[in-house]
């Protein structure tokens, strides 16, 4: 094969290459959006944690988040981005995500559930873009507890063109 018909094919097989895990991210944007929000959850979170002790000692179980349809946002990526945010805290908890059900009621001291929903009200249009303002509704438990012992409630809006 000719050099030039080579390099050829190995340029068309990197552009492939590079176009195939294009459908699979999210836009930057939308990733910036909602870890946006889920700082500012767990900032709120380890501001006034319930617990006392260490807080790098603590496991917290994400529940999958009750998530408005009319936000554009899945329960998959909220989680995600609010996992990767509890992380990313200094001296932040140990998180995972957590399937109800599984955990017994006499679960060990450090373990935590953080459950939410996330309610779109609607949409405002503006003359350059779309806002879609939203309450989170933030709570933290121990397993087997019904009462939480810390709520937090978060509002915002986001930009339809970032989603």
């Amino acid at each position: 094969m000719k050099p030039t018909r080579v390099a050829g094919v190995i340029a068309l097989c990197l552009l492939l290459a590079g176009c195939a895990g294009l459908g699979d991210a999210p836009p930057d944007d939308m990733r910036q959006a909602v870890y946006g929000m889920s700082n500012q959850a767990a900032e709120a979170l380890l501001e006034s944690p319930p617990w006392s002790g260490d807080t790098q000692d603590m496991v917290v179980m994400l529940a999958p988040p009750t998530v408005s349809p009319a936000l554009g946002i899945t329960s998959g990526r909220l989680t995600e981005t609010l996992g990767r945010a509890l992380l990313a805290q200094e001296d932040g908890p140990q998180v995972l995500d957590w399937t109800p059900g599984i955990l017994a009621d006499d679960a060990p001291d450090n373990h935590w559930v953080l459950e939410s929903e996330l309610a779109g009200n609607g949409v405002l249009r503006l003359s350059d873009r779309e806002l879609r303002p939203y309450q989170w509704e933030i709570t933290l438990r121990r397993p087997g507890q019904e009462a939480p012992s810390w709520r937090a409630t978060l509002s915002g809006a986001l930009d339809a063109s970032a989603l």
